[in-house]
């Protein structure tokens, strides 16, 4: 094939209808544990995660909840995968590869809420959220006293009090939460997320009618189960709430992944290496939403 602007343009527009075609076909998990919110500027302001809002009986003048000063700003991040495509391959008409890849690299655009999520997952224990405390910790403050919505036992159903102890314990916490003003927060835990190392007992917990040990599983049918293969613990799991406006983990997207190309015949790269680039930018962040909202367990 000859290559001048004419072929490349067409090339190019190929890669990207393939590009653009698996972006959409791939959904992902993240909306089971997250919500994604629009960013207009280069950061966002989140200081109305400061407080959990809640109703309470009007008597005399309004009580008036007023956003702390504290800053929690998130600035986005750039994304990008890029691939290159070599000029030989074109006067060679040996292009096929690059239509998998190009698929490849839409497929891992959509991916990329999901990316985003599972970092902000696996890094819970030692990332800190908006009240700058680790978003997993043992001292959140809360009207002068410290709650936790971490814990360190392991995931078990060997016998109904060690399923007690563990995913009937965080249950118990995430029920017990209140707000400033010590009203009940009224959140009912709907989902536990396993890497796949615990699957087999987070299906056994949630699904069977009997543990282990042969006892009535109290816990059947309390949640639904989410197997996530992106959990680098092996002994780490999680109980959330995800019925409420704000979900545990947000996304903020200041430009969703875009398809770009590299096709001057006159760029450095071609004139030194013969390749042309094309690929997927994006920039986004994420942060932490309320920790009421989650219960993490180290597992050990």
């Amino acid at each position: 094939m000859l290559v001048n602007k004419s072929s490349l343009n067409s090339i190019f527009t190929g890669l990207k209808t393939v590009f653009n075609s698996a972006l959409k076909s791939e959904t992902g998990n993240w909306k089971a544990t997250a919500m994604e919110v629009k960013s207009n500027s280069s950061s966002e302001e989140y200081a109305w995660l400061i407080r959990f809002p809640m109703m309470r009986k009007w008597l005399g003048d309004k009580h008036v909840k007023s956003l702390e000063a504290k800053n929690y700003t998130v600035k986005n991040e750039p994304w990008e995968t890029t691939i290159a495509v070599k000029r030989d391959d074109i006067e060679d008409d040996s292009l096929g590869i690059y239509n998998t890849q190009a698929q490849m690299a839409g497929d891992a655009a959509g991916e990329l809420q999901d990316i985003i999520v599972d970092g902000l997952k696996n890094e819970g224990f030692s990332n800190t959220g908006i009240d700058g405390q680790f978003f997993y910790d043992t001292d959140h403050e809360v009207n002068g006293a410290s709650v936790s919505n971490k814990l360190t036992v392991a995931l078990s159903t060997a016998t109904k009090a060690a399923a007690l102890a563990s995913y009937g314990a965080a249950r118990t916490a995430m029920m017990k939460f209140a707000d400033e003003e010590g009203m009940p927060l009224r959140l009912m835990p709907d989902t536990l997320e396993v890497p796949p190392a615990l699957e087999a007992v987070a299906n056994t917990l949630i699904n069977a009618d009997k543990l282990d040990d042969n006892s009535p599983n109290p816990f059947r049918g309390t949640a639904k189960v989410i197997v996530n293969p992106a959990l680098t613990s092996d002994t780490a799991w999680f109980l959330y709430c995800t019925t409420k406006a704000v979900k545990p983990f947000i996304i903020q997207m200041r430009k969703r992944p875009v398809f770009v190309s590299q096709t001057s015949m006159e760029n450095d790269g071609v004139f030194d290496r013969a390749e042309y680039k094309y690929g997927a930018e994006a920039r986004a962040a994420g942060l932490y939403g309320f920790w009421q909202l989650a219960i993490g367990s180290t597992g050990v």
